[in-house]
């Protein structure tokens, strides 16, 4: 981990205690310390603006950030919080797109891909859909009733 990242990370350690407004600057003056279009920089500047409920700013970072180049578990992580910024600003229904455009990448982030979607689909009127989705990706979890679980949620869309 560099040196950079360890500083952002102890600025999202410290986010309860030091309130929403000193973590945007904190985290710009971090992010000003890296080329003006580091995919990096941007994530955490979108991610600050995220957490303090600006998702209108946050919005334009995050595109941004997944178009300078951003990779690994960032690129996933950026296209699961803009999907869910995109929901709070209104439109589910871009939000379940993107998410389905990264779920085959989504790795160890996948439950999250899978619930995201789920409060989208909720937005988007389908709450048996999102049920559905959320059960069975829980079930995958659980050491027991596991198959009953995994058939409930499939009868939820099929009875609909």
């Amino acid at each position: 981990m560099s040196d950079w990242q360890a500083r952002v990370d102890a600025v999202w350690a410290s986010a309860h205690e030091l309130g929403d407004a000193e973590v945007v600057r904190r985290i710009d003056e971090l992010a000003a310390e890296r080329p003006e279009h580091d995919p990096n920089a941007l994530f955490e500047r979108a991610g600050a603006r995220d957490s303090a409920g600006l998702e209108a700013e946050a919005e334009p970072l995050y595109t941004a950030a997944i178009a300078s180049g951003l990779t690994g578990s960032e690129r996933v992580q950026a296209h699961i919080q803009l999907a869910s910024t995109i929901r709070n600003l209104g439109r589910p229904l871009e939000s379940i797109a993107l998410l389905d455009a990264i779920a085959p990448e989504a790795g160890e982030l996948h439950d999250a891909v899978v619930a995201f979607r789920a409060l989208a689909l909720v937005d988007a009127g389908d709450a048996r859909r999102a049920a559905s989705d959320a059960l069975a990706a829980l079930a995958a979890h659980l050491p027991r009733y596991r198959r009953s679980l995994a058939a409930y949620a499939e009868a939820l869309t099929a009875s609909a």
